[in-house]
């Protein structure tokens, strides 16, 4: 058995929060609406936890936590650049509307997908492109799972992509905006300290990835979400795990470097 003293805190929550992620299927009601709470909170405490290691917690947490929420209430108030949409009571306390979990959520992938840019291309255009894409394709999966679990609900849920309905086209296109925004935050905090892009964020996007297209595919009747976010998240996901391989895995260490306080 693996000795727990020797598992870093970002390995042992990201691990917690997968295993929520892994009961989320057969519980049901208001326990399923605690597992997604929960989850959200150890992952992106797991990010962020990771991103203090590298040094970069105050940008991470400024671009991701501060800007994503930041961005929600403006969506909430206004409709852009979502549409219009309105969070339910099931996700905890509230403020102004948009539950303060929402806060931990956006870092849990916009860290990793920053980190995945970085291993699989160079150069800050590239990287920033690749970044954006790399978690807006997240919300294939997102939305419509959250939509069918009651989270929140669109008014104007049309024009949407074949087999998902219930989420509007405006609410990716918005995501993919702030996604983009959001990855020029981050690339340029780590085009700053040159960090080296592994450790726990790595196999969490594969992950993520594969568990939600296998989720919504055969656990929670959403195929047409599973198929979308499967093949777009598929983009960079394959390439990733092809970069993985030992004859690519270049000689590197990881995200540590001395602790901090």
């Amino acid at each position: 058995m693996p000795d727990v003293h020797r598992i870093k805190p970002p390995a042992l929550l990201a691990g917690l929060g997968v295993l929520a992620q892994i009961v989320y299927p057969i519980v049901h009601g208001h326990a399923r609406d605690v597992d997604t709470v929960l989850v959200v909170l150890l992952i992106g405490t797991a990010c962020l936890w990771h991103a203090r290691r590298c040094g970069l917690l105050l940008p991470v947490a400024a671009i991701s936590v501060v800007g994503g929420f930041a961005v929600e209430l403006l969506g909430v108030h206004t409709g852009f650049p979502f549409g219009r949409y309105r969070y339910a009571g099931s996700l905890g306390v509230r403020l102004d509307g948009v539950p303060l979990v929402i806060a931990l959520a956006w870092p849990m992938l916009a860290w990793p997908a920053a980190l995945v840019s970085r291993r699989l291309v160079t150069g800050i255009t590239a990287r920033v492109l690749l970044g954006g894409w790399a978690l807006a394709t997240w919300d294939l999966f997102l939305d419509p799972q959250m939509v069918a679990a009651g989270h929140w609900r669109w008014r104007h849920p049309t024009p949407h992509l074949p087999g998902v309905p219930n989420v509007p086209l405006t609410n990716y296109a918005g995501w993919l905006g702030v996604a983009l925004l959001m990855s020029f935050g981050l690339q340029t905090a780590l085009r700053a300290h040159e960090p080296n892009p592994r450790g726990v964020p790595i196999p969490l996007y594969l992950w993520t990835w594969a568990s939600s297209t296998l989720a919504l595919a055969a656990f929670l009747h959403l195929g047409g979400a599973a198929l979308w976010g499967g093949v777009a998240m598929g983009c960079v996901a394959v390439p990733l795990a092809l970069s993985l391989r030992p004859a690519h895995e270049p000689v590197a260490r990881a995200c540590a470097g001395r602790p901090r306080a």
